[in-house]
């Protein structure tokens, strides 16, 4: 794909016309960045709608970071997941993407990577450049940032753990990416969610599973209801689905809740 296929696809008025209706079907196909905040954020964030001549459309969370630009507090854009063609696509790009993202960078470089897919580095650079909008370093920190993120906010790990866990070589590396991306320390985005954190009794491990909106919360619901094994699951008038498991070593239960933007699961 080249750079002007890239810009046929982003167009910006189709663009515009996303955000301004907030629509969340385009969550993760694209990323909205504002001059004015110095912010990125995903279509369907709830702000008010910038001005068509203070934004410009990216193709990724790691190029609109590259651009300078700090992720949305409120609608989280770096958490949406991935755009589908990534995972669809068998192209050059697509299979660097799913590379990187496996930390392929982390252990053997931008060479190291370019290597297994066959190409030069300058080469790579210059496709994946054209295609997302971000060479193969910028995506990698992107997703070291994500990570660190999700660990931050849904784990009880020390923050050097979460650094190196993310693929940081330090923990100061981690302190400064986070804050630049995010905007907010590692101990903030902590505490920050752990304001809005689904309690759970003693023993449990919790699991925030984002979606990609819309989602018909009812008709999941009504089908999960319809359809209970009696004796192995159960579906509680509150909206809760549990199921009891048979594991390796013990007996165990999953509890399923939709909840706005994520599935909260407790085992």
């Amino acid at each position: 794909m080249s750079s002007e296929r890239q810009v046929q696809e982003l167009d910006f008025d189709r663009c515009y016309r996303a955000v301004s209706s907030r629509d969340a079907r385009f969550d993760g196909q694209f990323f909205t960045a504002v001059s004015t905040t110095g912010i990125y954020c995903r279509p369907s964030c709830p702000a008010r709608t910038p001005k068509p001549g203070n934004v410009s459309f990216l193709a990724t969370a790691a190029a609109a970071q590259q651009s300078g630009y700090r992720a949305c507090r409120r609608c989280q854009p770096d958490a949406t997941p991935g755009s589908p063609r990534w995972n669809i696509h068998s192209d050059l790009s697509s299979r660097a993407m799913r590379l990187i993202s496996d930390g392929a960078v982390e252990r053997g470089g931008v060479d190291g990577l370019a290597s297994t897919l066959g190409y030069s580095s300058r080469q790579l650079t210059r496709v994946l450049t054209a295609e997302v909008g971000a060479g193969p370093l910028a995506l990698a920190r992107a997703h070291r940032a994500h990570t660190a993120r999700t660990l931050i906010q849904t784990t009880d790990m020390s923050m050097a753990d979460i650094a190196f866990a993310a693929g940081f070589s330090s923990v100061r590396q981690f302190n400064d990416t986070v804050k630049e991306v995010f905007a907010v320390d590692p101990t903030t985005l902590r505490r920050e969610a752990h304001r809005s954190a689904v309690p759970t009794a003693g023993g449990t491990v919790t699991l925030r599973l984002p979606y990609r909106p819309p989602l018909d919360r009812g008709w999941v619901e009504w089908f999960l209801r319809g359809h209970v094994v009696e004796g192995i699951e159960s579906f509680s008038d509150d909206g809760e689905y549990v199921r009891s498991l048979q594991l390796p070593h013990a007996a165990g239960l999953v509890a399923l809740r939709i909840l706005d933007g994520f599935v909260s699961a407790a085992l």
